[in-house]
């Protein structure tokens, strides 16, 4: 048993009792989508869409500020759910997902093919693993692992969309 804030949590996966017993949880747990019994990294990843649709107005300077701001509130968060959960990285932890997508989305036309395009290649990134991703995976502990690999896995996407782009 983990014991944090006068909670007892079993090391084992997360309900919707845990999600809702703290903010922290909620938003770390992906409002829900971290619950689906299957694929939560995936489900996560779709919240990045509205999470962008939220800071898309704002001038690009300020979508990333505010993507580096969730970046920090997800180290926090993770941190929070991981010690709760007594696993550092479990998979119902989808903050780290959804703030990758929106920082994606900053950087891609804002199309249908575009937005299909910027999922599936972050989602064929955390998934696949490849270098540095796979060492910051391995290495890099607690809620800052959590967000990083998943920010890395955001850059390589970034660069492969930046690419095919610059290709077409």
């Amino acid at each position: 048993m983990c014991i944090l804030a006068n909670h007892r949590y079993p090391a084992t996966d997360p309900d919707w009792a845990l999600l809702f017993s703290h903010p922290l949880h909620f938003f770390s747990l992906g409002l829900g989508t971290g619950l689906f019994p299957k694929a939560p990294g995936t489900a996560g990843t779709l919240l990045g869409f509205p999470l962008f649709s939220v800071i898309m107005h704002l001038p690009e300077l300020q979508q990333w500020l505010a993507i580096l701001l969730m970046f920090i509130f997800g180290i926090w968060c993770s941190a929070f759910t991981g010690r709760a959960l007594g696993v550092n990285d479990h998979g119902a932890i989808v903050w780290d997902e959804i703030v990758a997508m929106a920082a994606i989305l900053i950087t891609v036309p804002l199309t249908w093919g575009w937005g299909l395009a910027a999922f599936v290649s972050f989602r064929l990134f955390d998934i696949w693993k490849p270098f540095p991703i796979s060492w910051a995976d391995r290495h890099v502990k607690g809620g800052l692992g959590v967000m990083l690999d998943d920010a890395l896995a955001a850059v390589m996407a970034i660069i492969v969309l930046q690419l095919i782009k610059w290709w077409f």
